[in-house]
């Protein structure tokens, strides 16, 4: 497990600890922010898509502000505790969130009266990327369509689980999606982020998951995980042979994860303008659309140049808040 983690990494082109300054000074760039280092929020636990995304961002942004851009793991209640701290700190452009469709959008109408944060809390820089969610079983079920694993679940009422990365993640939705859509009788386990469910998933302690692509496609690709389909309209470049829930004969159950940045509400405009800029500056770069296109990523597509603005990113937000919050009703979830 921990060697196919350390491999993609490699392959993505991440690092484990900080990136290393490589950009110029501050003082070279013509402004006065950034002048120190900025701490980039994952509400996550290391090795999600969420925490991969970060790492590729931090990188690239380290060396176009000249400063560098450090990553910081605070997991905790479906992206809640990290996004909390961000919303309640000083807004001043050093310290941002990694946002995700889940703490962005999904928690606020899971949560409700017990989130520690509102949307105004918080505004958008830019779109990082987007991601299909694959839905895949351990290889001892014998099933290869999500139809097969349909009628195997329905054969066997309460008696497999399925898991996601935490409750109120996108993983945990689609996944309610499926068992509203197709009548199924499934136990949710949570956890505490990827790496922990994938080793239950692998073990057979799972029977059945979603996941964000980036996170899981180097286990499909090795051939201890078996993939279904994939929650996205089309079919993933880097899984061409994976059906899209459609073609499975679910429509239905349609899913696009999505991971930006926010900035504390307060944050001056200029500063919010300056990030979003250099956020689509580097989706747009050569060797990022490499990386995102080997995890079987896409990128933000928001503007007509098929970039993010901060402008375009508080919108589709905006947009995505309101799309979960008839999705969680629909669904019936709530937080375990």
């Amino acid at each position: 497990m921990m060697k196919r983690r350390a491999a993609l990494a490699a392959g993505a082109g991440l690092m484990a600890a900080p990136s290393i300054v490589l950009g110029r000074p501050a003082s070279a760039q013509g402004g006065a922010y950034p002048n120190r280092t900025i701490r980039l929020v994952v509400p996550f636990t290391p090795a999600g898509t969420t925490d991969i995304a970060a790492r590729i961002l931090a990188e690239r942004l380290t060396q176009r502000l000249g400063q560098q851009v450090v990553v910081e793991n605070r997991a905790g209640a479906g992206g809640n505790v990290g996004s909390d701290a961000v919303a309640k700190s000083e807004p001043d452009g050093y310290t941002l969130l990694m946002c995700t469709i889940s703490s962005g959008a999904i928690n606020y109408s899971l949560y409700g009266p017990r989130m520690p944060y509102k949307p105004e809390d918080l505004a958008g820089a830019g779109l990082m990327l987007k991601v299909p969610n694959a839905i895949f079983v351990t290889n001892g079920l014998p099933v290869r369509t999500l139809r097969e694993l349909v009628d195997h679940v329905k054969a066997r009422p309460g008696q497999l689980n399925n898991g996601s990365s935490g409750v109120g993640t996108s993983l945990h939705l689609t996944g309610e999606l499926l068992k509203t859509v197709a009548g199924l009788d499934m136990q949710h386990v949570p956890f505490r982020g990827a790496g922990p469910m994938l080793q239950e998933v692998i073990a057979g302690r799972i029977q059945v998951a979603v996941d964000n692509l980036p996170s899981v496609i180097g286990h499909i690709r090795d051939g201890r995980l078996r993939a279904l389909a994939v929650t996205t309209a089309t079919r993933s470049p880097a899984l061409p042979d994976v059906p899209t829930t459609a073609e499975a004969g679910f429509p239905d159950v349609e899913a696009t994860a999505w991971f930006g940045v926010q900035a504390p509400a307060r944050t001056p405009r200029p500063i919010i303008e300056r990030l979003g800029a250099e956020i689509d500056a580097v989706t747009k770069e050569p060797e990022t659309r490499a990386k995102v296109a080997e995890l079987g990523g896409m990128l933000p597509g928001l503007t007509p140049d098929g970039g993010t603005s901060p402008e375009t990113f508080e919108a589709f937000v905006r947009a995505e808040i309101a799309k979960w919050t008839e999705v969680v009703r629909r669904s019936g979830a709530t937080v375990e």
